[in-house]
């Protein structure tokens, strides 16, 4: 007996079929069948021929591959009894629950006791699918992987396009091509990590930036995951989402993977992009829908740990003049925190360097017009600190083991150490009006342990119910945890810790595809940058900003009266800008010239447009190549000038085309002839603007 199902969005079908009561597999996943198309014709053109000796059928590759099925690659899942004993499982078909946008499977493995089910969501506005799976046993068995209900991946793909990093340089792409094996990714370290983003794409044969066929997937779990993409002997290829493996660490009855979300483009990886975008902006992200997101100011690099009011005071007064209307006080204002080695866990105002407590920079803040934010890292403890000293019990692993950071990490599975920093942080938000927490975590876990992610979202869940309105920001040393999970309870991600803009410019340029600009922190940092040494021109630190959610890091003190009133100009362009560009068609424009990285960002109407074009490096071309533009309409007719011509240090000896002079021209010859850019030395930042003629 063959079952079907299928679920659509408003451009992609996603088709199951099982047959004899086994474990369903993806027969179709792309763009948009018609609705008369045939399941039955469809299984019949899917069916394999092979020319092996080895077994006398091709053994399916199911939503849960298992060894029972015969299936000799990566399985779905890996249980034990609670003496060891390897469980291999054969689930048969028990129930189904259907729906237009959901699809619940349940299938069952009576003599094992065991039952799965597989939950499929179609998000049909935002074109996107979640998939779910669970396990639950009669008796309590040891998960050790369980994965997300396993996707087939495109034939037609030459390669596996993923993310690594590191501190300070996340988001580096990286391209595998598919070969006969396994390629393995694995954050191990507790958080979604610096060096393993849960991303992945897998364009077709042919495909490009924005156009062709471009499949998507992100698992939104914050503690770590493991993604398998296998090409097998016969050339079928499937992707494998879950959280990282032997991360339950207690035998249960019950385990689930987070949900892996899907999304097919015909508009290549671009396209992808855009998808994913507005799904984290309209459906994930808790934000106001007519929420403005504030310049932003954060005094970390500006005075670091040591905090006096009077400074702080002259700081936001400055901050506020440029543009600023957020002030966010980072690390070092609780007791005793002189030091990264000392006083985490103890969360209560130093009253040595605020003997009134914080309310008179508070009030101050509030004058300027700025809101106030707070800095926090609460799943941390120092072993010099107060609450060490009384609970030593509540760390995570031995007291021996390697401090990272000068921290240990807290055991926040355990209730008590929930309870003390809902109290803690809930007394701080309670006596000060804070609008805002960046929620830091700056050390790895000692070893991967799902119960602390469950914990952290149980924590954020209620201080954001306790707080209505409170926005929260996910830190970790920068991009260590940036994911749909931790999207779900926070408003903000900090990319990275390195505020330099040539490494932001790239870091920005990968995220787009997964991060939308309204949670996308990017900051003017100091002169010299503190993470690279590099001295870089305001102008081009402020334009890097400005492409995301704008804010200034560094002490405006130190601001030359040119550099302050350029960055209040630059400032003043992004809050007349904002608005729109928190909803714009945002497209990456591939340029032949690999020393420029660039973007166009289109209006809601198609009547307006701003190009960054940024140089990264010296280009390796004399002359420098047009830039072609892209999600314009072809017919209509643009002015176009270049914004910033004034601060443009160019290396080229022509002053004409964009340099000196308006132009207008068609959309179709800026998305196939394109616009010569001036020729301009690294570090350079050319915003061109764009509005449709009458």
């Amino acid at each position: 007996m063959i079952k079907q199902w299928r679920l659509d969005t408003n451009n992609q079908s996603l088709v199951l079929s099982s047959s004899g009561n086994r474990l369903p597999c993806v027969i179709y996943w792309g763009k948009s069948l018609p609705s008369h198309e045939s399941p039955d014709e469809m299984i019949e053109a899917s069916k394999k021929d092979w020319g092996d000796n080895l077994i006398d059928l091709v053994p399916e590759l199911s939503i849960l591959p298992e060894q029972s099925a015969n299936f000799s690659g990566q399985l779905g899942s890996k249980m034990r009894d609670i003496n060891g004993q390897l469980l291999s499982s054969s689930f048969v078909f028990h129930s189904d629950k259907v729906s237009a946008n959901s699809l619940t499977l349940i299938y069952k493995d009576k003599e094992l006791g065991l039952t799965y089910t597989a939950k499929i969501d179609s998000m049909e506005e935002h074109d996107v699918f979640a998939l779910e799976a669970k396990i639950e046993s009669k008796s309590p068995i040891i998960m050790e992987w369980l994965s997300a209900p396993v996707i087939e991946a495109s034939q037609n793909s030459n390669e596996i396009v993923g993310y690594g990093g590191h501190w300070g340089g996340e988001f580096r792409r990286q391209i595998t091509p598919w070969v006969t094996g396994t390629h393995l990714r694995e954050s191990r370290v507790g958080t979604t990590s610096h060096a393993h983003f849960p991303g992945l794409l897998i364009p077709t044969s042919g495909s490009s930036e924005n156009s062709g066929s471009c499949y998507g997937f992100h698992y939104g779990w914050s503690g770590g995951h493991r993604m398998v993409a296998e090409q097998l002997q016969d050339g079928r290829k499937q992707i494998q989402f879950g959280h990282t493996e032997n991360s339950e660490l207690s035998p249960g009855k019950s385990f689930e993977t987070a949900k892996l979300y899907i999304t097919h483009s015909g508009d290549g990886a671009g396209g992808v992009g855009r998808t994913f975008r507005a799904f984290v902006s309209n459906s994930l992200v808790d934000l106001p829908k007519d929420s403005i997101r504030p310049v932003h100011y954060n005094c970390w690099e500006a005075v670091y740990f040591d905090h006096n009011i009077e400074e702080l005071k002259e700081i936001a007064t400055i901050a506020a003049e440029i543009g600023a209307e957020r002030f966010v006080l980072d690390d070092g204002w609780f007791k005793g925190r002189d030091t990264a080695k000392t006083s985490l866990g103890d969360w209560s105002v130093d009253d040595q360097k605020y003997p009134e407590g914080m309310h008179p920079l508070v009030k101050h803040i509030h004058s300027t017009g700025m809101t106030f934010g707070l800095w926090f890292e609460p799943e941390m403890v120092s072993p010099d600190s107060d609450l060490f000293r009384s609970h030593p019990e509540w760390i995570m692993g031995e007291e021996s083991q390697a401090l990272g950071r000068g921290q240990y990490v807290l055991d926040i599975s355990i209730k008590a150490v929930q309870e003390y920093l809902f109290e803690s942080i809930d007394s701080i938000l309670n006596e000060y009006p804070i609008e805002y927490v960046k929620w830091d975590h700056n050390r790895v876990l000692p070893y991967p342990d799902a119960s602390q992610t469950r914990a952290l979202y149980s924590l954020l869940g209620r201080l954001r119910e306790a707080h209505p309105g409170l926005e929260i920001e996910s830190c970790s040393s920068g991009g260590g945890r940036i994911d749909y999970g931790i999207l779900e309870h926070t408003q903000r991600v900090w990319l990275s810790d390195s505020n330099d803009a040539l490494e932001r410019l790239r870091i920005q340029h990968e995220a787009l595809i997964w991060l939308p600009l309204s949670v996308t922190g990017s900051h003017v940092g100091p002169k010299v940058c503190h993470t690279s040494g590099r001295e870089l021109s305001m102008s081009f630190r402020a334009w890097v900003a400005a492409q995301r959610h704008m804010g200034f890091e560094m002490d405006p003190r130190e601001l030359s009266s040119k550099d302050k009133k350029l960055l209040k100009s630059v400032t003043l362009w992004w809050k007349q800008n904002r608005e729109w560009m928190m909803s714009a068609n945002i497209l990456r424009l591939p340029c032949i010239d690999k020393s420029v990285i660039a973007e166009i960002q289109v209006n809601s109407k198609g009547d307006h447009f701003v190009v960054f074009a940024g140089q990264n490096a010296a280009s390796e071309l004399s002359s420098s190549a047009p830039l072609v533009l892209a999600g314009l309409d072809s017919k209509s007719m643009y002015n176009i000038s270049l914004l910033n011509t004034k601060e443009i240090k160019s290396l080229g000896k022509s002053e004409e085309g964009l340099l000196t002079k308006k132009l207008m021209l068609s959309g179709q010859f800026l998305m196939t002839q394109g616009l010569q850019l001036p020729k301009v030395f690294p570090a350079n930042m050319m915003v061109i603007e764009g509005d449709k003629a009458a």
